[in-house]
Formats: C-alpha cells, structure tokens, sequence
C-alpha cells in the first residue's frame, strides 16, 4: 500500500481518470476517493496531511501521558483534496499493555472509517443505536461530541462513532479492553486549526494498525 493510491473501503488497486471516467474507480465498490499510501510519523508528514485536509484531521490533544503520534493517511486527491483522514496514536493501555487509537473524519460515503472498524461500510448508521444514550462523549474543537458504540465489529477491538462538524468521527481502539480510554472525555483537537505547538508532536514508530486496517 505504501506506493500506490488504493481503494479506502477494501484496499484494491483503482484506476485514476482517464477518458472514459472522471473519477478513480475500483472495480467492486465503482467511483472512490483514492487512500493515499500512509505517511510514516512526522511532524512534516502530518502537515502534508493537514494541509489537503477538506475534513477535519482529529487527534487527541495534548495526548495522553506516554502516547505517540504513529501515523497518518487520508483519501482524496489533488483535485478534491482529503475527504477522509485517519490519525493513529499508541500509547499505554489503561488496563496495562499497549494500547493503540485511529481517528477517522469522513464525509458521508467514503468507507475509510468502516474500514478501520471491520464493519460493512460506508458509514456507522446501521451499527449505532441513537435511541439509547450515547455511551462515550468526547470534546471535538471545543463542541461535546457524543459517540456510540459500534456494533458488529471484531473482538479485537472497540469501535465508536459519532457526528462533529457535521462529518463522521470514528474512533477504533486496539485492543477491546482499551476502549475504556474514551470514556474519560478525551479532548480531540483539529490539526487544521492548531498552531505551533503541533511541532512539539511525540512521534513513535508507523503504526501497524493503520497501514493494514
């Protein structure tokens, strides 16, 4: 995945526009805005990130104690900029162990998000139950932001949705048990509107999690 643009809901090769369509197509999921090969953790790749971003680029902020900023990836082009971005962050667990964190904002349709969760994409609406109370609430530029959980996901992991500036925000959370972080209000902060403190970012190493959702 490193060197080609790929298809965000499965991962397939894609064809970008050509003379008989003005999109990049993947041959199962037909018109896609194309995942960009993931950036490996720096403070100047994730400003490459932030600076095509159309949507929000979330991260935790200021990041948990011991966690490291592990990767970034978004999905657009150069014409239509990110439409989707996803942020991971490692760190300890809070019941010991690693624990490891991918933040996705999406608009409606892209699939990167569903990716990431293990769930038929594209988006979390059949796999949130809104009539019940939300079961995690986080702060998203400044605005509560609920978030439910995700049902239907694989055991290995936690997965919560919700709505913050009027897109999707996913939050996946390596292992399951390490869900329990989203219920201490994290407060998430869009990169596009952060200043020169994001040149103090830890960065650890490319998280696995996020080059092979």
């Amino acid at each position: 995945m490193r060197g080609e643009p790929s298809c965000p809901k499965c991962g397939g090769r894609v064809r970008a526009p050509g003379l008989f369509a003005d999109s990049w197509q993947c041959d199962v999921h037909g018109p896609v805005h194309p995942l960009q090969p993931v950036i490996p953790p720096s403070v100047e790749a994730l400003s490459v990130v932030v600076h095509r971003a159309r949507v929000p680029v979330w991260m935790p902020w200021p990041l948990p104690v011991g966690w490291l900023f592990t990767g970034a990836a978004f999905a657009g082009d150069d014409r239509s900029g990110g439409r989707a971005t996803a942020v991971a962050c490692s760190g300890p667990g809070p019941l010991g162990g690693v624990g490891e964190l991918v933040l996705v904002a999406e608009e409606l349709g892209v699939g990167l998000g569903a990716r990431y969760a293990g769930v038929d994409g594209p988006d979390p609406g059949p796999y949130m139950n809104v009539e019940k109370p939300a079961q995690a609430k986080v702060l998203a530029a400044g605005r509560p932001t609920p978030l439910w959980l995700v049902s239907g996901t694989p055991d290995d992991r936690a997965v919560f949705a919700g709505e913050a500036r009027g897109l999707w925000l996913w939050a996946v959370v390596w292992p399951e048990q390490s869900g329990l972080l989203m219920y201490d209000e994290l407060v998430l902060t869009d990169l596009r509107d952060a200043g020169a403190e994001v040149d103090l970012l830890p960065c650890g190493a490319l998280s696995p999690r996020i080059l092979e959702p």
